[in-house]
C-alpha cells in the first residue's frame, strides 16, 4: 500500500494566517464578522480572534457569495440564512472540485 499524506487540519487560524488565505485586510474579515451573524470567532483573554474551520467554511461562502455571485451584502445575508444546507453543499462541492483542480494541475506538471 502505498504511502498517502494526510492534510493536517489545524483547530484554531489566527486573523493572519485567514487574511493570508483570502487575501485581504484584516479589517475585511471583522466587518464581515460584525454583518453575518454566521461568523462568530473565538477570542483569547487578549481579544485576538481564533478562527474554527467551520468560520473558514462561513467565510468561503461569504466571499463566494459577494464576490463570486455579485450579491449584496443584505442579499448574502438573506440567501444564507433561507438556503443554509443547500450553501453549504455547494460550498463543499466548489472545495472538492477546487482540490481537484490542483491535483490534476500538479500532475500536468509532473508529464
Amino acid at each position: 500500500m502505498p504511502y498517502k499524506e494526510r492534510e493536517i487540519n489545524k483547530l484554531y487560524y489566527t486573523m493572519g494566517e485567514v487574511t493570508e488565505m483570502f487575501g485581504v485586510n484584516a479589517s475585511q474579515i471583522r466587518f464581515y464578522e460584525r454583518e453575518f451573524d454566521v461568523l462568530q470567532p473565538k477570542k483569547n483573554k487578549k481579544g485576538n480572534r481564533l478562527f474554527t474551520q467551520e468560520d473558514i467554511t462561513h467565510l468561503k461562502i461569504i466571499f463566494n457569495l459577494v464576490k463570486d455571485k455579485g450579491y449584496t451584502l443584505q442579499g448574502a445575508r438573506e440567501h444564507l440564512r433561507s438556503n443554509k444546507n443547500e450553501v453549504k453543499e455547494n460550498q463543499r462541492v466548489i472545495d472538492s472540485l477546487e482540490k481537484l483542480k490542483g491535483f490534476l494541475l500538479e500532475v500536468r506538471d509532473n508529464l
